[in-house]
C-alpha cells in the first residue's frame, strides 16, 4: 500500500459499484479524492463532483458549505493516511531504519501507475493565497513532517537536526517531483543515497 493512500487503478479513478452504499458525505470525499487528484481542483466543479458521488446539490452544501471546503477534506484524508503508515514506522524501529523506510515507501509511491505527485504540492499551486485553508493544511502537514524527521533525526543524536529535517523535507519534495517527472529508478538510488548522507552527517 502506498503512502498516500492513493491508488493508482483505473477502478480508483471511476469509483466502485460499492460506493453507493457509503454516506453521502464519504462518497463525496471519495469522489474529491479520484478528480482532484488526477485532474486538478480547479478543474473539476460541484456538479462533477456531485455526479461522480450519486448526490444530489442539497446534500452536497448540506456536508459542505463551499468546493474549497471539500478540498479541506480531502486533504485531511490523505494528511491521515501519511500519518498512519509513517507514524508506526518512526516507533517501531530505530530512527535510522525508520527514516529509510518512510522513503523507501514514498519511492515505492512515486513508481506507482498514475502517480501524479504529492496531492498537497499539487493543491498549493492552484491556491496561491498563503492564508487560505487550503494552503494552512498543506503547512500543517509539512511542519508534521519536518516534526517526525527532527524527532527520529534528535534521536539518532545528530549535530544539528532542526537543519537536517529541513533537508530531508526538501528531499521529500524533490522526491514527489522526480517521481513523477524523471526515471524512477535513478530517481529512486538518488534519493536514498542523499537520505543516507544527511542522517549520516552531524
Amino acid at each position: 500500500m502506498s503512502i498516500t493512500g492513493q491508488k493508482t487503478t483505473d477502478t480508483a479513478r471511476h469509483g466502485t459499484g460499492a460506493e453507493k452504499d457509503l454516506p453521502p458525505r464519504e462518497r463525496l470525499v471519495r469522489a474529491a479524492s479520484r478528480l482532484f487528484y488526477y485532474e486538478g481542483v480547479r478543474a473539476i466543479g460541484v456538479e462533477r463532483l456531485i455526479a461522480e458521488a450519486g448526490v444530489t446539490k442539497a446534500t452536497f452544501y448540506r456536508h459542505f458549505a463551499a468546493k474549497d471546503d471539500l478540498v479541506v477534506a480531502y486533504l485531511q484524508t490523505k494528511d491521515a493516511y501519511y500519518r498512519q503508515v509513517a507514524e508506526p514506522l518512526a516507533a517501531a524501529h530505530p530512527p535510522a531504519e525508520a527514516i529509510d523506510l518512510i522513503f523507501e515507501a514514498i519511492a515505492e509511491h512515486a513508481r506507482e501507475r498514475g502517480f501524479r505527485g504529492s496531492p498537497f504540492m499539487n493543491a498549493a499551486a492552484e491556491y496561491p493565497d498563503a492564508d487560505h485553508p487550503v494552503r494552512a493544511l498543506v503547512t500543517s502537514h509539512r511542519d508534521w513532517i519536518r516534526g517526525l524527521f527532527r524527532e527520529q533525526l534528535t534521536r539518532l543524536g545528530h549535530a544539528d537536526p532542526a537543519s537536517a529535517a529541513g533537508a530531508l523535507l526538501m528531499l521529500y519534495d524533490g522526491a514527489m517531483a522526480a517521481g513523477y517527472l524523471d526515471d524512477q529508478a535513478a530517481a529512486h538510488k538518488t534519493l536514498l543515497d542523499a537520505v543516507r548522507l544527511i542522517r549520516s552527517e552531524g
